[in-house]
């Protein structure tokens, strides 16, 4: 049968129908290969054009793993030019789009692409007077790449100017592996790379309205319930995952792999209402969520080489494919039987809990993805985790391996992930939807997944890329994720034909990928990249529309051109840099940074510590207003209000350097006890310290210093608390200003919680001390520290009660007299 020019001509003027939300399957086809195209369900197939839901008229199709698609709509929607050539044995079409082109005719599986041949999967086809070509092939011939969701059936056709390319297949993964192999740290502080000789070298970083909530009444609870504590979170409605969360009724807590949920009050008669533990017994709890309906207990999973046999969702049948040209196409999800997954692998896994009766609280869904646990959000009901899992090279790099044995050993490592809301399978990412940063791969996949907690119809969104990424800042709308690049900049040849590349100190770079959050959903929008490292996600913010980070570069200590120097740089909403301050504080590094509206705070330090106000009111020119300099640094900075920032850190002496009193003529600052400081920035070129407090000597420590959720702060209160092990020397002579005795460590006189009175006209003022070590604990503690079961991780408050929660109690405290009004012992 031939179709005329006028068929195809009156064919063409079908227009693209928007749909209003988007199209999903969630059948799921079984059995050992794909379904014939006779039996598939082909409305089941769901279609997207840059993010916007779309329909034919004439539905897609499913032949041997190829998804068929209208060409005259296809074409349309593209913006692909097309002509019929009516003289040919049988009509061909010619499409054409900005020098590129592309030959099919119906029922030949040869077409011409750019002039050279290409075979494909499946030939054009004619169905209802329509030309069905292959969606990948057609729209990747035209600069548009596909993803294939399996869960929910839908093909994604993005632009690539808005979008990644893709792996696509074998050979195209074993050139970017080539490219990015493994780094050591040399003992001058240089980088060497290694790999064989004559391969590519990129040096791949290695696998490791701002306001903050203090307490908020439950949403939507009854009038009589008391306000309570929150998580101490960098961006207020962005939550983040921690050991311990109440809902103002209940204590949930995350203690020794399981998850123990209390009654809190009436605090005299608290009580351990349920132990929830897990069914995976490889499974170790790290974090949870709690909010109105249910808990998310997010962990990792050890799978090991006897595990049980899982039955794995494929996709395509071509991510064992070596053609130069991937041709494959999306295919209906079918099963096949694998021996678990790898020796060793890692998976982050988030268990959801119904709260209905908190003695019994009903598992609903699990979800995992492939890696090592690197963060998470919850925006409402949604749900974001992102993963890391590395990728062993070796095979690739292996000359003694043959190409076919290369090709099944990092077939084996593709990434996969599972949604028990779907299935209870795993699903593999082929390489035809692994994407790839250009010119910035690492031998690593970084694996971003977003669900609705509340909405289990909602497959969970997975995304994979060729790519890294440590630090993590999401905003309401958007997600960060950024990760150290190396670059090598000579070459040293090594024996056994391998290559060494040296990276001097400061040769490094900060890439950051952005991600837009949208009720679960999950959408690469862009990237950029910075000179320096970042320290941690307070290091990053987003404010109307721009992307601030701070890096420092170089190395402390340097006298070189390669000495620390820190930046501040401004990103436009196609994160490129449209401003920025660089080369402040040279010989230091940053220390802590926090944003506040058009203002950023910068500490630095090596010897002293210097606090800096940065004007972001102008994009485009950011401006130092004014520093401070005092002993000591600060590791964590937190609002107080406009004009006030509190600084968490260490006390510092500047001593010098010489042992035993023979002074190299050079100072270095060592740190002593824990410091707070209270900092006044309402005249921004001359901020001030107006209060301090230090605790402990040497030695002391606080888990705020590494981690800010292990903070309880309430400005209307006016309480101040935190987890502290308290160090102190008890036969002091001097005031420490020799190396010895500033080098001197205290020894264990406390560990618990100190609870604070804070207010701008007294300052800090210790309202008492907590601790559930015994009199006898303490006697019988060593040198160095107590009980760690004992250690008090959080303090939170319910009305007018607060507890400390450690692995061994919790104890409810008045929290105006510090009366202790009962406690309960955790199983």
């Amino acid at each position: 049968m031939k179709v005329s020019p006028r068929r195809m001509l009156h064919n063409a003027m079908k227009m693209l129908i928007p749909l209003a939300t988007l199209l999903t399957c969630t059948v799921i086809a079984t059995g050992s290969s794909p379904p014939s195209d006779s039996s598939t369900d082909n409305s089941a197939f769901g279609l997207s054009l840059n993010g916007q839901p779309v329909r034919y008229q004439t539905s897609p199709r499913l032949v041997n793993s190829t998804l068929m698609v209208p060409l005259n709509d296809l074409s349309e929607s593209l913006g692909v030019q097309v002509q019929w050539d009516s003289s040919s044995p049988a009509d061909t079409a010619t499409a054409t789009k900005s020098g590129y082109a592309v030959k099919l005719e119906p029922g030949n599986k040869e077409a011409l692409r750019q002039n050279e041949s290409v075979t494909l999967d499946a030939a054009p086809m004619l169905e209802q007077g329509e030309l069905l070509v292959p969606l990948r092939f057609f729209s990747e011939s035209f600069d548009f790449h596909v993803y294939w969701d399996a869960a929910s059936q839908t093909a994604s056709i993005w632009d690539a100017d808005q979008s990644l390319p893709t792996v696509g297949s074998f050979e195209r993964m074993r050139q970017l592996l080539e490219q990015s192999v493994p780094y050591g740290v040399n003992f001058d502080g240089s980088i060497s790379v290694t790999a064989m000789a004559g391969e590519g070298l990129v040096a791949v970083q290695p696998t490791a309205k701002q306001k903050t909530a203090a307490s908020v009444p439950s949403s939507g609870a009854a009038e009589s319930k008391a306000a309570y504590s929150t998580t101490n979170v960098q961006v207020e409605g962005v939550d983040e995952a921690d050991i311990i969360k109440t809902d103002g009724d209940f204590i949930y807590q995350v203690n020794r792999n399981r998850v123990i949920v209390t009654k809190a009050a009436p605090a005299d008669q608290m009580k351990v209402v349920s132990t929830v533990t897990f069914d995976d017994p490889h499974f170790l709890a790290g974090e949870l969520y709690i909010d109105e309906k249910h808990m998310v207990v997010i962990g990792t999973t050890l799978y090991r080489t006897d595990s049980k046999p899982e039955p794995q969702q494929a996709g395509p049948d071509t991510a064992t494919s070596s053609a130069a040209v991937p041709s494959a196409e999306p295919s209906v999800v079918k099963e096949k039987m694998i021996v678990g997954l790898p020796a060793g692998r890692t998976t982050t896994k988030a268990v959801i809990y119904e709260l209905g009766d908190r003695s019994t609280m009903a598992k609903v869904r699990e979800v995992e993805l492939d890696g090592q646990y690197t963060s998470s959000r919850k925006i409402g009901d949604s749900l974001y985790l992102i993963s890391n899992r590395g990728i062993s090279i070796a095979p690739v790099l292996r000359d003694s391996l043959s190409l076919p044995e290369k090709e099944a050993a990092i077939a084996g490592s593709l990434p996969s992930y599972r949604d028990s809301a779907v299935s209870g399978s795993y699903v593999s990412i082929g390489y035809e939807d692994i994407r790839y940063f250009p010119n910035s791969q690492a031998p690593n996949y970084l694996m971003v997944a977003g669900l609705s907690i509340g909405d289990p119809a909602q497959p969970m969104n997975v995304t994979s890329y060729l790519g890294s990424g440590n630090q993590v800042y999401a905003s309401l709308k958007h997600l960060y994720v950024a990760s150290q690049q190396f670059e090598p900049v000579s070459r040293e040849k090594l024996p056994s034909d391998r290559t060494r590349a040296v990276i001097q100190p400061g040769e490094s770079s900060t890439v950051i990928y952005k991600f837009a959050m949208d009720s679960g959903k999950v959408t690469y929008s862009g990237r950029g990249k910075v000179p320096g490292r970042v320290l941690n996600q307070f290091a990053m913010d987003e404010h109307q529309g721009y992307f601030r980070i701070a890096t420092t570069k170089g190395n402390i200590g340097r006298t070189d051109e390669y000495t620390s120097k820190n930046n501040m740089y401004v990103l436009d909403a196609a994160m490129q840099t449209v401003g920025k301050i660089e080369d402040i504080a040279p010989g230091e590094q940053i220390y802590s940074v926090r944003y506040a509206g058009n203002r950023a705070y910068m500490v630095t330090f090596r010897t002293v510590d210097p606090l800096f106000v940065i004007d972001l009111t102008a994009p485009q020119a950011p401006a130092l207003l004014g520093k401070l300099k005092i002993p000591g640094y600060s590791n964590y900075l937190h609002p107080y209000d406009d004009n006030h920032l509190i600084g968490f850190g260490k006390d510092t002496v500047e001593v010098s350097s010489g042992v035993n009193g023979n002074s190299s003529g050079e100072t270095v600052g060592l740190y002593q006890g824990m410091k707070m400081a209270l900092f006044d920035v309402t005249d921004v070129a001359n901020p001030k310290e107006l209060f301090q407090e230090t605790i402990g000597d040497r030695g002391t420590d606080s888990e705020l210093l590494r981690n800010h959720k292990a903070l309880l702060f309430s400005k209307e209160d006016g309480l101040l608390a935190f987890p502290v092990k308290v160090m102190e020397i008890k036969d002091r002579k001097t005031n420490g200003s020799s190396f010895n005795e500033a080098s001197r460590y205290g020894e264990f006189t406390f560990q618990g919680a100190y609870v604070y009175k804070l207010d701008l006209n007294s300052g800090f003022r210790l309202q008492g001390r907590i601790t559930h070590l015994t009199a006898d604990d303490y006697s019988k503690a060593g040198y160095y520290s107590g009980i760690y079961e004992k250690n008090i991780e959080r303090i939170l408050y319910i009305g007018s009660t607060l507890y400390t929660a450690s692995q061994q109690m919790i104890k409810a405290t008045d929290k105006a007299t510090l009366t202790e009004l009962g406690s309960v012992q955790l199983p």
